[in-house]
């Protein structure tokens, strides 16, 4: 995974899984007895198997998530372990129980890797899906770089990614193997092994075919200036430090990357992170007025703000709050509102919060009661001089087939997020490697904006025009670049994975009723 990509790694390790899977299969025949039932046998301890295969994934890969825990530190840093062990340990299950159904199903030779390809892909999607779903690191996205290789997912999509990459990375190993044991199967087995590294070069050809394609032109009349702060994140929530933060984003505003003052001549959209105004700007007749101000005539900002609506609500007496983007017109008044509609467990809002705020448990958003969700599905961003855009804040961006829902097509997509949470780790490096694929499933530029973490300009395909890097403070002066044609995924989702898994599990029950009528 991003910043490093050695996903080469994947061709020991999968097979290694697929190994570790045929001895605990091995091992659960030998107590088999005449009133055991093996089946249920095997799965118990395949799910072992895969319980500790997918803590020591998810560990490797989340163990980031700790250093929210740290940014105050004398309130949470008690949850960091738990939160740094028990996440991991709650995400393996879902290899636990992909590794168990796959013993099912575990046959000698290449159909169990069929299985194992069947199962984990399934319980990939359902881990993005269940329980507002966490598909970060979905395994498919090993096979998301080069950029040639990523051109795939305009195709099948992530999910269907994670599918190909164990077809694609157990037979090598496995076929050398079987070699070792079985001189007679040479050639059979090093074929077998040969043809599953096909998908490779053929992927790469067709991302080297659709990177060198024409590619539309910027939209006419839009000049963007992004701007990343890099506001330190135990300042953020500060009420004494919020004036000085709000006047460093206007000042910043108006600097070109280079340094030098242009009080924003020639830009028509300025647009600021996540949480840009930890306060409410719609309420705060002074922020408007300085917005209003800073802007000329015709300009828009797109800030990320706080939002609360006009009545409280009865059970709590509080006002329902909203992690929002809002535009505003150069005399400072509100042109277009988008609420965040996917919010962070834990971290916007407290599941079950009046039993947990009894044992201790906080949210990690200074905002009290956290945050309501924005409508559903998400409407399209309407805002003067842009064409429709479709907004994403935070990790909104990292759940494929959901960055568009509403009927209409959006012309580009904008994410802004926060990232500070996460310092100098690998954590902000894989949400701007999944926003850009997010980029490529859906044929839409993306236009990335972070206080503290990897603001960047990507195009339809995927490749990075213009980048800030974390912990980098400054702007960026773009255009718009355009929209491509629909892809495959973006037309169909993941019925487009669906349809390929029914394809591969006709084919499993195929060769298992073969093999069985020869055995007999």
């Amino acid at each position: 995974m991003a910043p490093f990509f050695l996903w080469g790694v994947l061709f020991l390790t999968i097979p290694v899984l697929v190994l570790l899977i045929d001895s605990a299969v091995e091992s659960a025949a030998k107590g088999i007895t005449a009133t055991s039932r093996p089946a249920v046998r095997r799965a118990l301890y395949a799910s072992a198997v895969g319980w500790w295969f997918g803590f020591g994934y998810f560990l490797a890969g989340l163990f980031w998530i700790g250093e929210a825990f740290l940014v105050e530190a004398e309130r949470f840093a008690w949850l960091m372990p738990f939160a740094v062990t028990l996440m991991p340990a709650g995400l393996a299950l879902f290899y636990a129980a992909a590794t168990a159904a796959a013993a099912y199903l575990w046959r000698p030779g290449l159909e169990r890797v069929v299985a194992l390809a069947l199962a984990l892909s399934a319980a990939e999607w359902l881990r993005g899906h269940i329980l507002t779903g966490f598909p970060w690191n979905v395994l498919g996205y090993a096979l998301t770089w080069p950029l040639p290789l990523m051109q795939s997912a305009g195709l099948i999509g992530i999910y269907g990614l994670t599918l190909a990459v164990i077809l694609i990375t157990a037979p090598p190993i496995l076929a050398l193997a079987k070699v070792a044991s079985n001189p007679d199967r040479r050639r059979a087995s090093l074929a077998i092994g040969i043809l599953a590294l096909l998908p490779l070069p053929v992927a790469w050809g067709y991302g080297t075919i659709r990177l060198a394609e024409p590619q539309p032109p910027p939209v006419d009349g839009v000049r963007l200036r992004l701007v990343q702060p890099s506001v330190p994140q135990r300042d953020k929530w500060r009420p004494e430090r919020q004036r000085d933060i709000f006047f460093d984003h206007v000042d910043l505003s108006q600097q070109r990357p280079d340094g030098s003052f242009d009080g924003l001549s020639g830009i028509t959209h300025v647009i600021w992170p996540e949480a840009a105004m930890p306060f409410l700007p719609l309420e705060t007749p002074g922020a408007l007025e300085v917005i209003a101000n800073m802007l000329p005539e015709g300009t828009i900002l797109l800030a990320g703000a706080l939002r609360a609506d006009g009545t409280a609500v009865e059970e709590t007496g509080r006002r329902q709050a909203f992690n929002s983007l809002i535009a505003l017109n150069s005399d400072g008044k509100p042109v277009g509102i988008y609420d965040k509609v996917h919010l962070v467990p834990f971290g916007e809002y407290l599941p079950l919060q009046p039993m947990l705020e009894r044992i201790g448990l906080q949210k990690l958003v200074g905002w009290r009661g956290g945050f309501s969700a924005g409508q559903s599905p998400r409407p399209l961003f309407d805002v003067p001089g842009l064409p429709p855009v479709g907004v994403l804040i935070c990790y909104e961006a990292i759940f494929p087939g959901a960055v568009v829902q509403s009927t209409a097509r959006p012309q580009a997509l904008i994410n802004v997020t926060n990232d500070g949470w996460f310092g100098l780790t690998t954590g902000p490096h894989q949400h701007f490697h999944q926003a850009r694929v997010r980029a490529v499933e859906e044929g839409l530029p993306l236009i990335r904006v972070a206080n503290n973490g990897i603001t960047g300009v990507i195009d339809a395909n995927g490749r990075v025009l213009a980048r800030l890097d974390l912990d980098e403070r400054g702007v960026i002066d773009s255009q718009l670049p355009g929209a491509k044609n629909l892809t495959l995924y973006a037309r169909y989702g993941d019925a487009v994975f669906w349809v390929l898994w029914l394809c591969g599990l006709i084919c499993l029950r195929i060769c298992c009723a073969k093999r069985i009528a020869v055995s007999r």
